[in-house]
């Protein structure tokens, strides 16, 4: 015998290639909403705050 929620089993590939597919029609409607990266991850080339501090355009202040 079946249940309610048997019908809305898949399988773990189908699901991956739903939610594949969901994010691609979600990206071409909205562009890419999140960063890929976050603020406390590493920057580009080990540079540290210091670094930018120094080598901040004048334009920019401080």
């Amino acid at each position: 015998m079946t249940g309610p929620d048997d019908a809305d089993a898949a399988t773990p590939a189908a699901t991956a290639a739903e939610e594949a597919a969901r994010r691609r029609r979600l990206a071409e409607v909205f562009g890419d909403v999140l960063p890929e990266g976050s603020s406390d991850e590493p920057r580009p080339g080990g540079r540290d705050d210091r670094w930018y501090e120094e080598n901040r355009p004048p334009h920019h202040g401080g």
